[in-house]
């Protein structure tokens, strides 16, 4: 795939899809050390910007993220055709992932993973995130919870229930399963998922005490439900991640 790459003639667009899949790859690595994906399950996709068809970025079936490289990602149609690259696009992958960007064009990068803090409050009945945290009074309009999700995602019909369910919103719990976090770039995306994960850590962590836990007013809720990077440093946090594994994983983006 390196070399296909490299064989483009030096385009825009052939350049700006070169540097969105060191972002796609930075994120599997990351996900990798913090933990976030299942063996050789879970799934992350972009939808590639100046394409004459809509067409996606997604890791191809029985990767680790912990060894995935930017050329490694393949390109697929939103019919599931690999257009680009080796490999195969997993089945659940593309239920999932393509019924979403199908439904929501604000929807250009989907991170589906099983973190672990989050699947575990997926995993309480009734859990929701609570108002007890300053990253609650951003986080807490901009999530959904699947309450009917019982088993894997086998088709389309689930993937459009899942998407329909999701809408607007950025963050969908799944019962049982994790979690998937949309958003208009990687960063966005990647960063989001991020402090969804910390802040179900802390509330996890707290509910472990036994004690009740405290809510915050209403009042101080941020409303915002536009891209996660306006109110935070989304970019900077995905470029500091970058600099990390350019020292130790520079493989990353080859």
């Amino acid at each position: 795939m390196a070399n296909v790459v490299q064989s483009l003639t030096n385009t825009r667009a052939e350049e700006r899809e070169w540097e969105l899949r060191r972002d796609m790859a930075a994120v599997f690595r990351i996900g990798a050390r913090l933990g976030w994906n299942e063996h050789i399950g879970n799934h992350n996709s972009l939808m590639l910007p100046e394409e004459a068809e809509p067409r996606f970025l997604i890791n191809p079936r029985g990767y680790l993220f912990q060894e995935l490289r930017a050329s490694d990602l393949i390109v697929c149609d939103l019919d599931g055709k690999v257009l680009r690259g080796k490999g195969e696009l997993r089945k659940v992958a593309f239920h999932i992932h393509c019924r979403i960007h199908l439904a929501n064009p604000k929807a250009a990068c989907v991170v589906h993973v099983h973190p672990r803090w989050l699947t575990a409050l997926s995993m309480v009945a009734g859990a929701e995130f609570s108002l007890s945290h300053h990253n609650n009074l951003l986080l807490n309009d901009r999530a959904v919870y699947d309450s009917e999700g019982d088993q894997p995602v086998h088709s389309n019909e689930e993937g459009d229930r899942i998407a329909r369910l999701m809408g607007e919103k950025t963050i969908m719990l799944m019962r049982g399963h994790g979690v998937t976090v949309v958003g208009p770039t990687v960063h966005d995306a990647f960063d989001e998922t991020y402090m969804a994960e910390r802040t179900a850590m802390y509330q996890m962590t707290a509910m472990q005490t036994g004690l009740p836990l405290h809510r915050l007013p209403d009042s101080l809720r941020r409303h915002h439900t536009g891209p996660w990077g306006e109110k935070l440093d989304a970019r900077l946090h995905l470029d500091a991640w970058r600099r990390v594994l350019d020292r130790e994983e520079p493989d990353y983006a080859t």
